[in-house]
């Protein structure tokens, strides 16, 4: 046993931890203080989202307005997505360098200050450099938070926390493309607005008296090993993640070109999102009934018919667009989850975190390469080209299915995984969703 007097963690007039054990050691709140803390942590994960939503939105859309090319803007999306994947890889070494605190205020000071630097200069491929950085940044800052909300969980609580950080992910999302609406779009408003509740989000983290989480593990990508646990679900990441980089990118973009307000606009990318959440548990369910690929397949077939739906309808109304947005939503958005709850089916439960964080930034990869692929077609084909790439992707994709399916119709399973929600934001969110199955 250490001696208190000569304890350098220990303040030997109040018998109480000092220095960097405090720090260490959790305040206490009587029996409130963890489910406070999960509080304050879902609000700022909240008011990022909201301000991450807005942005996805705002660029491509402010992007069109200032001239240009959709190629331009189609690597300014990839260049955000290729930022996101260097914030998952460095971001865990910033946070073991100088803590939690300090790496989330200083990397959301950072976003906030690049937010407002876009008006500054509209040039493009500058606007393309703060989009590589504000990636870094946004990925950056979900380690951070994700990481105490897990710390935070208990295994009585987990999957509460969890069902509580997809809604305040949907409901963010849907938030911040209806922000796009508060301003005029030529005007810096809305880019000060953006900044608003990015820079509100540091308040509750630096403001709440808790302990600092576990060390953030860098993500490993072992590609042979995911393609050995399964062929359709690595695949599927990866054509998946080009599917909604083209669109998160360019999706503004085709509601633009169609004649659409930005109001319409806005209402458009919320549908997507809408559909997906709406569509999460029915689709599930089912995958967890049957061979997962079963599911798999004619999911990805109807939202090739969806986008292709979408491509090539006419001056038919808005609210018909937002239904067959509302729709396609419901059916792309699940594909990602089928695809990695497919993968662990085969995988051993202690590698689920592994596995789930190399499918994240394989997703990622292809989410990086959408826009730049998409957007030249676009130019050809008109507005439609986004859904016609979306719609070439996924059928082959589909293709990829139907072979797997021929050459290995059953395969057994040393594990099978309950369908679950997969976020895509960064690999700590998995640390989450393990200690609760």
């Amino acid at each position: 046993m250490r001696d208190k007097a000569t304890d350098p963690a220990t303040d030997p007039a109040t018998d109480q931890p000092s220095g960097a054990a405090a720090a260490r050691e959790p305040v206490p709140y009587g029996g409130r203080g963890p489910a406070r803390t999960i509080a304050v942590i879902l609000l700022s994960s909240g008011l990022v989202i909201v301000g991450n939503g807005m942005i996805q939105t705002l660029i491509p859309l402010r992007s069109e307005l200032e001239g240009f090319s959709t190629t331009l803007i189609g690597i300014q999306g990839t260049a955000y997505f290729a930022g996101f994947i260097g914030g998952c890889v460095l971001g865990p070494r910033l946070i073991q360098w100088v803590g939690h605190i300090r790496a989330y205020a200083g990397i959301t000071a950072m976003l906030a200050a690049m937010l407002l630097l876009f008006p500054v200069w509209t040039d493009g491929w500058f606007w393309a450099g703060l989009r590589f950085a504000g990636g870094i940044c946004v990925a950056t800052a979900f380690l951070v938070l994700e990481s105490w909300l897990n710390d935070q969980a208990t295994n009585e609580n987990r999957g509460r926390v969890l069902s509580l950080y997809i809604i305040v992910t949907n409901a963010g999302w849907i938030l911040g493309q209806l922000g796009v609406n508060l301003a005029e779009l030529a005007s810096i408003m809305l880019f000060v607005l953006v900044a608003v509740p990015v820079c509100l989000s540091v308040v509750p983290v630096a403001l709440t008296p808790t302990r600092e989480p576990e060390p953030v593990p860098d993500p490993r990508l072992d590609l042979p090993g995911l393609f050995h646990l399964s062929t359709v679900g690595t695949i599927g990441c990866l054509f998946v993640g080009i599917a909604e980089g083209a669109f998160w990118t360019l999706g503004p973009i085709y509601g633009a070109e169609r004649g659409l307000t930005v109001f319409e606009v806005t209402m458009l990318m919320g549908a997507f999102i809408l559909g997906g959440t709406i569509s999460q548990w029915p689709i599930g369910k089912l995958s967890d009934r049957f061979d997962r690929r079963l599911v798999i397949l004619p999911v990805v077939l109807a939202t090739v018919c969806t986008g292709l739906a979408l491509a090539m309808v006419g001056d038919i109304g808005f609210w018909f667009v937002f239904g067959l947005a509302t729709l396609h939503g419901a059916l792309m958005i699940p594909i990602y989850s089928l695809c990695i709850v497919h993968v662990n089916d085969n995988a051993p439960a202690d590698r689920f975190v592994q596995v789930s964080g190399g499918l994240l930034l394989i997703y990622a990869a292809g989410a990086a390469l959408g826009p730049l692929a998409a957007a030249p077609l676009m130019d050809l084909t008109g507005p439609g080209g986004v859904f016609f790439f979306i719609s070439a992707v996924l059928a082959a994709f589909a293709c990829v299915i139907a072979w797997r399916l021929r050459v290995a119709w059953r395969r057994d399973r040393a594990y099978r995984s309950a369908y679950s929600w997969q976020p895509r934001t960064t690999q700590q969110a998995y640390e989450i969703e393990a200690e609760d199955e």
